[in-house]
């Protein structure tokens, strides 16, 4: 085990807060806004979020109006280029959560492509061009998908939120309180699911740095083996794709 994830954060098992599905909706549409690139209407999606809080269980609405509070204090300018530094040059906070799963591999596309035919299944309409285990993409699904498979894939990925979260919380990025609200609100992850963490902790995900065929994921593979979302119009000459920095995802200073 590299040294550096000696004393790795563990998965708090009795962080869960009881939820009604209408709340849990409510989070998963709150995350789904708030974890995307920070938009020129930032404020007014703040104020839409915050209209819920009340009706949210108290831990959870805690955590959101935190993010809130702290995102306005940070400005839109500031926040954009902390949003970039973080999700977009940092792999283990990358929000692509097939990538936990598979990592640079073929079989990441297959993962992709397994998202979007679920969601096609469920009748959900995707509007944006992204790729489709994008969170916030995941996290809108899981909030208007009334068969309860968007939540399925986002407790399938539970490990993956998980390492996104710890290092979130390493970092003091305000996302962090984002994190910690969805994963109050889902069950408690059972002990396959805190194994899976602490190996992808430890080894990170699996490397496979080899072409990747467009196969049925849709074209959205790299010769370099990283899957890519050129269509992402952030700021950022990588903006969508993972970093290519150790895939043991070592400690940022």
């Amino acid at each position: 085990m590299s040294e550096v994830f000696m004393g790795a954060p563990r998965i708090p098992v009795r962080r869960h807060v009881p939820a009604s599905r209408t709340q849990r909706q409510a989070v998963e549409m709150a995350c789904s806004l708030l974890l995307d690139y920070p938009a020129d209407e930032l404020a007014d999606q703040i104020g839409a979020v915050r209209a819920e809080l009340a009706g949210l269980p108290a831990p959870v609405a805690g955590h959101i109006e935190a993010f809130c509070a702290r995102t306005e204090t940070l400005g839109l300018r500031s926040l954009r280029e902390h949003y970039v530094e973080t999700f977009d040059q940092r792999r283990r906070c990358a929000l692509y959560l097939s990538y936990y799963a598979e990592g640079d591999t073929r079989g990441r596309g297959q993962a992709i492509w397994a998202f979007r035919e679920i969601m096609r299944a469920a009748g959900f309409e995707q509007r944006r061009e992204e790729l489709t285990d994008y969170l916030p993409i995941v996290l809108e699904f899981a909030a208007l998908d009334e068969q309860g498979m968007g939540e399925e894939l986002l407790q399938t990925h539970r490990e993956g939120l998980e390492v996104i979260r710890a290092a979130l919380v390493e970092v003091g990025s305000p996302y962090a309180e984002l994190l910690e609200a969805l994963v109050a609100v889902l069950p408690e992850p059972d002990a396959a699911t805190i194994a899976s963490y602490h190996k992808l902790i430890s080894q990170g995900p699996p490397t496979e740095l080899v072409g990747l065929s467009a196969g049925p994921a849709g074209g959205m593979a790299a010769s370099s083996g990283t899957l890519l979302n050129p269509l992402d119009g952030r700021p950022a000459a990588d903006a969508g794709a993972v970093p290519s920095e150790s895939a043991t995802f070592p400690k940022e200073g």
